[in-house]
This record gives C-alpha cells, sequence and structure tokens, in this order.
C-alpha cells in the first residue's frame, strides 16, 4: 500500500496544529483542499484517521501514518540540506526534566555545532515517554521503557540515582530515633506523574504525608528542597554537592532508587539521528550510573 506525500504531510499538520483551519495555513491550501486530502488518504487506508473534534485528534489507525509522515519530512529535510538547499533539520526528542537539567547537557553543547539542526525537545516523564514515540510526536526519546517502540531500536544509557533528601533542620524536626516520622514529614513532588517518592513511602509502610507541595520544574524543585519546603528524591548530579556544602542531607533511613534510562530512536538512515544518538550515548557513559547494579 502506497500513500501520498502531501496527504502525510497534512495529516501531520493537523496533528501538530489541532484544526484543519490551522493546518490549511500552515500548508497554504484552503480547509476543502485539507478534507480533501484527509478524505483521500483514509479511503486508501480504509479507516478513519482522523476524529473530527475540536481539537482534531489523530485516531490510533492514524498514528503509524503519523509517523511515516515524519519520517518522511526529516529524510527529505536532510537531503535537501545536503544539496545546499538552505533546509533545516528537525530532531524532535523527548526527555525527563532531571535528566535535562544534569547529565544530558554536554548533549545541547554537540547539538549546537551541527549545521542546520533544529533540536524540538519535549519534556515528559521517562516512564511516559514512549508514549510519544508511539503517535509519533518525537523520533527518539530517553525512556524508562525498554521494549522497543514497534519501528524503534533501543540501548540502554546506565541508571540515574534518586536519593530522598531534605534540610537538615527540617529532618531534625520530624526525627524519630534513627528514621523519621514519614507519615508527617512535608513532601515535594514534581507533578501528578511523579511517583518515585511514593516508592520510598510505601517501603516504610507509609503513605502521603498531608502536606505534598508540587513544583514542575527541576531547577524549582531542587531549591524548594534545599529550602526545606518538604523532602524529595534528589538526583546524585545535584545531591552530592549539596550534602558536601551541608544544604542537604539523606533522609535516615531512606534508600536510593536507580532509574534505569533508555535511548529509543527510529529505525532511519539519518545522519542527523544518528549524530545524536553519539552524543546522548556519550554524555550517558560519563553522567549516568551503570547500566545493571
Amino acid at each position: 500500500m502506497r500513500f501520498d506525500p502531501a496527504q502525510l504531510e497534512t495529516l501531520v499538520a493537523i496533528s501538530e496544529e489541532g484544526t484543519f483551519e490551522a493546518a490549511a495555513r500552515r500548508l497554504h491550501v484552503t480547509p476543502s483542499a485539507v478534507s480533501q486530502r484527509v478524505r483521500a488518504l483514509e479511503q486508501a487506508a480504509g479507516q478513519v484517521l482522523v476524529g473530527r473534534t475540536t481539537p482534531a485528534t489523530v485516531t490510533a489507525a492514524g498514528e503509524p501514518l503519523v509517523r511515516l509522515g515524519r519520517q518522511l519530512r526529516l529524510l527529505a529535510s536532510e537531503a535537501a540540506a545536503t544539496l545546499g538547499a538552505g533546509e533545516v533539520v528537525e530532531l524532535a526528542v523527548a526527555v525527563n526534566a532531571d535528566s535535562l537539567a544534569t547529565w544530558l547537557r554536554p548533549v545541547l553543547r554537540a547539538v549546537a555545532t551541527l549545521p542546520a539542526v533544529a533540536l524540538r525537545l519535549r519534556i515528559e516523564d521517562q516512564g511516559y515517554s514512549h508514549d510519544l514515540l508511539r503517535r509519533g510526536d518525537v523520533l527518539a526519546a530517553v525512556t524508562a521503557e525498554g521494549a522497543p517502540v514497534q519501528g524503534c531500536a533501543v540501548e540502554p544509557l546506565g541508571r540515574l540515582r534518586y536519593t530522598p533528601a531534605a534540610a537538615p533542620w527540617l529532618v531534625d524536626r520530624h526525627r524519630r530515633g534513627r528514621s523519621v516520622d514519614w507519615a508527617s514529614i512535608p513532601m515535594v513532588v514534581f507533578n501528578e506523574k511523579d511517583h518515585l517518592q511514593d516508592e520510598v513511602l510505601a517501603a516504610h509502610g507509609a503513605t502521603r504525608p498531608p502536606v505534598v507541595h508540587r513544583v514542575p520544574s527541576t531547577a524549582d524543585f531542587h531549591e524548594a528542597v534545599r529550602a526545606g519546603l518538604g523532602w524529595g528524591m534528589i538526583p546524585a548530579p545535584q545531591l552530592e554537592p549539596d550534602r558536601a556544602d551541608g544544604l542537604l542531607v539523606r533522609l535516615p533511613g531512606g534508600r536510593p532508587v536507580d532509574v534505569p534510562l533508555f535511548w529509543q530512536r527510529w529505525r532511519l538512515d539519518s545522519p542527523a539521528l544518528a549524530a545524536l544518538s553519539d552524543e546522548v550515548r556519550a554524555a550517558a557513559a560519563l553522567g549516568l550510573g551503570p547500566r545493571r547494579p
């Protein structure tokens, strides 16, 4: 089965813009032309590909075609760039906020040296980023999912260690013998998808305390814990300097949690994607713990 590239690009535009009208403006065609392309693509596929809702949503049947459309876009951009057409190659990547704030930073400096390459980062929890790959929203992801998404290659990167930590005075206030009162000491979470703290609580037979703060920014989460707003799971690259300076201490009795991370990427013969993968691999080798405990 063959699909028309213009129709695939139209489907991608709808998925990114959310409406037929916005997709038409981007593609410099009329909304009627967008509708015609979608209907023709649906006829070729034999299934409904776009839900006519507000915003318009790509159906499960349409997700593989969105991936195909983005793959064709990437390869066409790289071919045009090679021919000196002034095309910019866009690399859409999903990464968790803690990785971006710590071990992944050298990758940004490396991408800055690549000519005509634009990085499009999507911040997503490592437990959910593989969904963006499956939908075709990104072409690569740092993820906790070790099973390859269909059409993707996967390799282990290493482990990011998180340790329950808090300001020294907060630990002293809630100390109970050799541990702390897990049921009362305030806690900080990143957002509703952040369950690392809950794993520690469960190991101590406790549930969330009455006071739980939500701070959806890695830098501000770190600062909130340092300020004593509550305890939280701090990545090793942030924790060790603070322990040396006396700004944070480990919670007594709290065990570290090692989160395995993987690099998943589309199986494409793309020089830009290959170069990005090399940089991610190198950064992980320097900044993450070993792949196996």
